[in-house]
């Protein structure tokens, strides 16, 4: 019986050990999963900003030039048709980010955990 014990107490740090090891590697890798997703809302941001703030810079600007072949209002529709282009262009890189994060799963924990049961379920059957 002293074996036996012995064996269930190796086994039982090894888990604890496991278990911790496991976990480090989940934070790792979430970590690194988070940060993909704040670069894309990052991103989000920048083109509300940019949408935002070109809008004001250029707009006053391009209208009055357009408006010397054009109606005023035809220019100001042209540029606000450019303005939303670059804002969607930017928005979709910012959604293609944060898809890039999804979903947010440690997928290698998770598969070295697995792999851990199997080889823990080989030696227990030994």
């Amino acid at each position: 019986m002293n074996d036996t014990h012995k064996l269930v107490t190796d086994l039982s740090e090894q888990v604890s050990r496991l278990v911790r090891d496991e976990l480090r590697l989940a934070k790792m890798e979430l970590t690194a999963k988070g940060k993909r997703a704040g670069l894309g809302a990052g991103m989000f941001g920048a083109a509300g900003i940019t949408a935002f703030f070109g809008g004001g810079a250029l707009v006053a600007a391009v209208i009055m030039l357009l408006a010397l072949v054009l109606p005023g209002w035809a220019a100001a529709a042209i540029v606000a048709v450019a303005l939303f282009i670059v804002a969607a262009v930017l928005g979709l890189a910012g959604k293609k980010e944060v898809k890039r994060a999804q979903p947010p799963v440690p997928r290698q924990t998770i598969a070295s955990v697995k792999a851990d049961i199997d080889m823990v379920k080989e030696s227990a059957r030994r």
